[in-house]
């Protein structure tokens, strides 16, 4: 595979091509492929850096400044939630735990009834997924791989009669090493920097890395190009960027694109542009055991518990419950307390066992762009907190029924309990804003699509309601949350719509 880095490019950088793509995600990766294999020529601009598996060091303090949007320290406005996003050739792929599941049925069906999005449905979408799980080869994670942080959910939610199962990865010759989100150092992932992008240069592409796009251009409600910057090592503007192309798509993330479309000044009449970011914010809770757990070895996410997830509306059960564990600066980060009693809880990390409750958010948040960075803002409304609660509660019942000695709740003050009984009247008001930490992985829904100009910004088939030539293909689409890992969802949503880029392109 070639890569262009725009830190080695002398001087401004000027292309003319028949499509360009702006991020080279789960997203942007598949679109290119499938724009390169139809002929049409085609670059793809990423504002980070290209790197490869011996680049990946297995330690926090390097690897957090190298892989994640502004060094693992993006933030809602408010600082009350942690925003982990990719930056790099592969964006958030490199990174992320490998999880596949498809969109859920449910949510398929909501969003043709309710924000009127047609062509979607689970019959029209199975050949991308289909397509797509086979190129990334997903699979179910075998029983002998689930590691004993996986085994105690696996292990309390059956001793609660609770719904769970094993979880299908894109991972082949993995090591379980237990160092996914720091980028996998054995080349095991089967992602878009892996697979699709040197898919796509076979057939023709062009991957830039270091090349960050300030705006859309326009003429005449038309997209026309981009504009930007490539930028040096240490990513700072060195020369211009210029790409004239007869089809624009972003696949720069739901905050990427948001920001890029906002900073651009496209037409938004509905004032629908940023709007409605919805994020999977989560929270965790660790249970301590008396033999050793080990949870930061193996593969860190296995397995899943869906009985608190319900996808109807307005739901009181909306979390989705999977393991959780952090390397030691994330753990110490994350653990409650200071001093002597910091100390003795980080020496209890090999006993510990984590688990998340990732909330399927109704929450509507907005992306807006000041200056050269987007600003996220987003606070919690009260139905998603109390969802947020009853899943981690949930949780800290999980664990005691796998074992667990006692359960703590990394609140400010730290909430410890030391009995199931004792949860029945917890009083759960620290689940809050600042009241425990808070982070979020899968941003959603800024640019979200539907055939009514009023309430999206997208067409059904990708396409800009009033931008032609300008398409979308990320997370940024989805008119709502979708209660589960987006990866596969984003890759097969940009197989499904490519061939109407590729009909815009040519047109």
């Amino acid at each position: 595979m070639t890569v262009t880095r725009g830190r080695d490019v002398a001087g401004a950088l000027r292309l003319d091509v028949d499509a360009v793509v702006v991020g080279t995600g789960a997203g942007g990766a598949a679109m290119l492929r499938e724009l390169a294999r139809a002929g049409l020529s085609c670059a793809a601009l990423e504002e980070g850096g290209h790197h490869a598996p011996v680049d990946f060091t297995q330690r926090e303090d390097e690897m957090f400044p190298l892989l994640f949007q502004e060094g693992g320290g993006r933030a809602t406005s408010d600082l009350a939630i942690r925003v982990l996003q990719g930056r790099g050739v592969g964006g958030s792929t490199v990174h992320n735990t490998n999880l596949c599941k498809r969109t859920p049925p449910e949510i398929l069906d909501l969003w043709a009834r309710r924000h009127h999005v047609t062509g979607m449905g689970v019959r029209d979408l199975e050949p991308a997924f289909r397509t797509i799980e086979q190129d990334l080869s997903v699979s179910q994670i075998p029983d002998g791989q689930v590691n004993p942080n996986n085994e105690a959910l696996r292990r309390g939610a059956t001793a609660l009669g609770w719904k769970n199962a094993a979880l299908s990865h894109n991972r082949v010759g993995c090591q379980a090493s237990g160092f996914c989100e720091l980028g996998c150092a054995y080349d095991a992932k089967q992602n878009a920097v892996k697979v699709l992008i040197p898919q796509a240069v076979a057939a023709g592409a062009r991957v830039f890395s270091d090349a960050k796009v300030d705006r859309v251009t326009t003429s005449n409600g038309r997209a026309t190009g981009v504009a930007g910057h490539l930028l040096d090592d240490r990513g700072r503007p060195k020369a211009a960027l210029d790409v004239r192309a007869k089809v624009v798509v972003l696949s720069a993330s739901a905050v990427g694109s948001a920001w890029l479309a906002r900073r651009s000044g496209l037409p938004d009449p509905h004032a629908q542009a940023g709007r409605s970011l919805r994020m999977h914010p989560g929270a965790v809770v660790a249970g301590r055991f008396r033999d050793p757990v080990h949870g930061h070895k193996g593969i860190p996410q296995s397995w899943e518990c869906t009985e608190w997830l319900s996808f109807e509306e307005g739901s009181p059960r909306r979390t989705w419950i999977v393991p959780a564990f952090a390397h030691p600066i994330g753990t110490a980060s994350t653990l409650p307390g200071f001093g002597r009693d910091h100390m003795a809880r980080m020496r209890d990390y090999n006993r510990l066992a984590v688990l998340t409750a990732m909330l399927h958010d109704e929450t509507s948040g907005v992306v807006e762009a000041e200056d050269t960075r987007p600003v996220l803002h987003y606070r919690m409304i009260e139905d998603d907190r109390a969802a947020l609660a009853r899943g981690l509660v949930a949780c800290a019942r999980i664990l005691f029924a796998a074992g667990a000695i006692e359960v703590t709740f990394p609140a400010i003050p730290p909430v410890t309990v030391r009995s199931a009984r004792e949860l029945d009247a917890l009083d759960t008001s620290f689940v809050r804003p600042h009241g425990t930490p808070l982070s979020a992985v899968h941003p959603m829904g800024t640019l979200r699509m539907g055939d009514d100009p009023r309430t999206s910004v997208v067409s059904s088939r990708g396409e800009h309601h009033q931008v032609k030539g300008l398409f979308v293909a990320d997370g940024s689409l989805f008119p709502t949350s979708l209660g589960g890992p987006p990866q596969i969802s984003i890759y097969a949503f940009a197989l499904h719509l490519a061939k109407h880029v590729i009909a815009s392109a040519r047109g």
